[in-house]
């Protein structure tokens, strides 16, 4: 059965870590609740089920601008093997 939840403001979600796996997964001094959310919005939009403007959104970040280094943090890079084969032809063209 599907069920389709409508939130009408921001959904808060409680993670309950025992203590000896707290310190691996969210270091002293990092926001665990933070951590948690670019983890799961990197691997979303490596996924394929956000976009770099839902991302900007999710994270609060304040222009696009922002959510290239994000992604790369992540080791994901927005360029396809068909932006690949256009630098390759450009650089080809270029170079004597």
């Amino acid at each position: 059965m599907y069920c389709h939840r409508v939130y009408l403001s921001d959904m808060q979600v409680v993670v309950e870590i025992p203590d000896e796996f707290a310190g691996v997964l969210a270091p002293v001094g990092e926001d665990a609740a933070r951590l948690l959310l670019e983890d799961h919005t990197a691997q979303a939009y490596r996924d394929g089920k956000l976009t770099m403007e839902q991302v900007k959104q999710i994270l609060n970040l304040p222009t696009r601008m922002h959510v290239d280094p994000f992604l790369l943090k992540y080791g994901i890079f927005d360029y396809t093997s068909r932006d690949l084969d256009e630098d390759l032809a450009n650089l080809r063209r270029l170079t004597p």
